[in-house]
């Protein structure tokens, strides 16, 4: 076989020809230079890479080992709400001292009732005058006009009957009177005064006819010798009788109405000045301890 000039080559061969080598003087191969140059280039930026996420890794520990060291040392990790700020001191309050009261109840207004119902209380001026002191007494448009008025310490002497016997019996210190007139119908009223309650109730309870009627002031006798209406009750300290009939002596009969009309009117007046009497008494004093 014929391999050309030189021969083969190999192990203890011959070289190759001279033709096949690279001169020195000849042109780079800038392919494989490039090829060449982004492999090491990639081969770095994996390094690079690489580094960097072992470096990363070794923060975290580092991180995580500070957190463990934090927590071993102030608790376990729950323990940060211990760690909460303190709240602010809240302003005390006004050293201001409030108003007190006092534990005293003030005392209760007088009442009128318990006025008029004991001598001591019962201090107003007293006289038929400045207990019928209106010149007219009304009710529910009936007038009445006043007549005469007296007034005596001796109660008897201002009854007939056994009414006398009954207001000196329970202790009866002075008996007022007044008359009032209306279209020929009289009526006297006579206030029996004691020192307290009992004696006007027990006088009022054991009424017997009756109070002695009360001419004069324009108004004739009446109710003298003849059938008239007559009445009792009391408040307070006070009981009043009326006596009521016709001034021209016409007789009262059971089925009149005309003057048990005009004893009822005076009654219930009477009733009246006796509590406003208690009234102006009971405001006196509340404005004097008020």
């Amino acid at each position: 076989m014929s391999f050309g000039q030189g021969g083969p080559y190999g192990p203890g061969g011959s070289q190759p020809p001279q033709s096949s080598r690279p001169s020195p003087s000849s042109t780079p191969d800038w392919a494989a230079m490039a090829d060449h140059t982004a492999a090491r280039g990639r081969r770095r930026r994996w390094l690079f890479i690489g580094g960097a996420a072992l470096a990363t890794a070794a923060v975290g520990a580092m991180v995580a080992t500070a957190v463990v060291s934090s927590n071993d040392k102030g608790g376990s990790p729950d323990d940060s709400a211990n760690h909460l700020p303190s709240q602010p001191t809240l302003p005390r309050e006004s050293e201001t001292p409030e108003p007190s009261f006092s534990d005293v109840a003030p005392p209760a207004p007088p009442k009128p009732l318990d006025i008029i119902s004991d001598v001591k209380r019962d201090k107003a001026p007293l006289s038929a005058k400045t207990l019928f002191p209106d010149e007219e007494a009304a009710k529910e448009g009936r007038s009445y006009t006043k007549g005469a008025t007296a007034s005596t310490s001796s109660c008897a002497s201002g009854t007939q009957g056994a009414l006398g016997s009954v207001l000196s019996g329970n202790g009866c210190r002075e008996l007022l009177r007044a008359t009032f007139a209306r279209d020929g119908v009289a009526v006297t009223v006579g206030v029996a005064v004691f020192d307290g309650r009992a004696g006007a109730e027990k006088a009022k309870n054991g009424y017997k006819p009756n109070v002695a009627s009360l001419p004069g002031g324009g108004v004739p006798s009446f109710c003298r010798q003849t059938a008239c209406r007559t009445s009792a009750n009391a408040i307070g300290r006070y009981a009043y009788f009326t006596i009521s009939g016709y001034t021209s002596g016409k007789k009262v009969t059971p089925a009149d109405t005309q003057a048990l009309q005009a004893g009822r009117d005076l009654a219930d007046y009477t009733f009246l000045r006796i509590l406003a009497r208690g009234n102006a008494q009971a405001s006196a004093a509340a404005g004097t301890t008020g």
